[in-house]
């Protein structure tokens, strides 16, 4: 078994998401739809490598072209919209606890990514983004004299 380091802040992290899931009740959209008044968010895994950043974010039940990925000053952004299935005349739901409408995400990463070769892949609704790393600015010594 590995040993994980402790994280508090992951901690706290974690229960204010699942707060802010808890806390969100379904309300009238100006369409008539039923909204909830938080937007969801995929839950992502952002990993570096010494050659690239990947991002794999789920996202089931959204199709391709209903996904956005965007790199603009360094900040990656995912946006998008899970819609719900209209309701049945026959069909009576007892239970909704999965979250639809739009989505949006946003990460910084370091100066040193290139944007234009990044790639994203959609796999059984997991989105996977790979943004290659740009060589590293080698910090320069500079000789100094004493006179």
């Amino acid at each position: 078994m590995a040993i994980v380091k402790f994280d508090p802040w992951r901690e706290i992290e974690d229960m204010f998401d699942r707060y802010t899931r808890a806390i969100s009740f379904p309300r009238k959209s100006t369409t008539g739809e039923i909204a909830t008044i938080a937007d969801w968010s995929p839950q992502v895994d952002i990993a570096e490598t010494p050659k690239e950043f990947t991002i794999m974010a789920e996202i089931p039940e959204v199709k391709k072209e209903d996904v956005k990925v965007s790199i603009d000053s360094g900040v990656v952004t995912i946006q998008g919209e899970r819609k719900q299935e209209k309701e049945e005349k026959d069909k009576k739901f007892h239970r909704i606890e999965r979250f639809y409408g739009s989505f949006s995400r946003s990460f910084s990463l370091p100066d040193n990514i290139d944007a234009n070769a990044a790639q994203a892949t959609f796999k059984d609704g997991v989105l996977s983004l790979q943004i290659p790393k740009t060589a590293a600015a080698q910090p320069k010594a500079i000789e100094v004299k004493v006179a």
